[in-house]
């Protein structure tokens, strides 16, 4: 998106240089992530805004949807391939092949709109992937964690009203994109937090509210929209969590889905800037998504 520009490919190369130096790397299994199709993209946005995005994109330099989002010519590429990485997640979970997966994707699209790209998002990766365990795995009840420190005002709008969703978000507010905390859908929780909260904060929310209302609507697959700029290093956004409380909420999803959707769990990257907070905070995610 620029060279200035914080979603930058030194997101992902900090994460897998860390992963390296942790000695994580052989522990998983890498999938090269194939590319999203038309017909698993409109289950979440319509015709007219995949062909608006593929038109935009530019045969040299960058070209700007809004001030923040931008394309190169090899962002429609790229934009495919995130959302095609949840699609993959999902079919290996429901395969038995795997029982839970982290997707290392930019760009991100948790603030993608049904018809709309935005906030350094072109698609909703995360409601593509699990409008794909809804729509060819015949799941009945899917639900959606967003800790990232926007609210993912796009997975809202693709799945808002709709009961075989349940979206549960915490996000600083009032903060960027200023929307989730007044009058959300039936089948969304949203909790936002003041700038400065911390760690003991964000849990009490996932304890008291989130926790009670997913065990309740008993969800077959969860997804996490695993946003890691609510990190004090972070100065993206003013919320104080750390590494810890990452993998805190990692446990108490997991035994949910242990409950529930038979440890089914796809964990889509989102936001996180700070090159080392990010990359230590991933690996706090994806050591108690694998028991290590």
């Amino acid at each position: 998106m620029g060279s200035f520009h914080p979603e930058s490919p030194a997101r992902l190369s900090a994460i897998s240089d860390h992963m390296i130096a942790q000695g994580l790397d052989p522990y998983f299994v890498y999938h090269d992530a194939p590319l999203a199709t038309f017909e698993q993209l409109l289950r979440a946005h319509p015709a007219s805004h995949l062909e608006r995005v593929k038109r935009s994109s530019p045969e040299f330099g960058i070209v700007h949807l809004d001030p923040d989002t931008a394309m190169c010519p090899h962002t429609w590429s790229a934009a495919l391939r995130s959302a095609g990485a949840g699609v993959m997640a999902v079919d290996l979970v429901m395969a038995g092949e795997v029982q839970n997966a982290f997707c290392a994707i930019r760009p991100p699209g948790h603030h993608a709109e049904r018809s709309n790209a935005m906030g350094f998002c072109f698609f909703n990766n995360i409601a593509v992937a699990a409008k794909h365990a809804v729509g060819a795995h015949n799941l009945a009840r899917v639900a959606i964690v967003d800790f990232d420190v926007h609210h993912g005002n796009g997975t809202e709008d693709c799945l808002k009203n709709d009961e075989r969703f349940l979206m549960v978000g915490v996000f600083q507010h009032p903060y960027y994109p200023y929307c989730g905390a007044d009058d959300p859908a039936p089948n969304m929780l949203n909790v936002p937090l003041a700038a400065g909260a911390d760690g003991e904060e964000f849990r009490k929310v996932v304890s008291d509210v989130w926790l009670p209302r997913l065990r309740e609507f008993r969800p077959e697959m969860i997804f996490i929209s695993a946003g890691f700029d609510a990190h004090y290093e972070d100065d993206m956004g003013g919320l104080k969590l750390l590494e810890k409380d990452y993998a805190w909420v990692t446990e108490q999803l997991k035994q949910v889905a242990g409950e529930t959707a038979q440890g089914r769990i796809v964990s889509m990257l989102e936001g996180g800037y700070s090159l080392s907070a990010l990359a230590r905070s991933v690996a706090a995610h994806i050591r108690v998504l694998a028991d290590l």
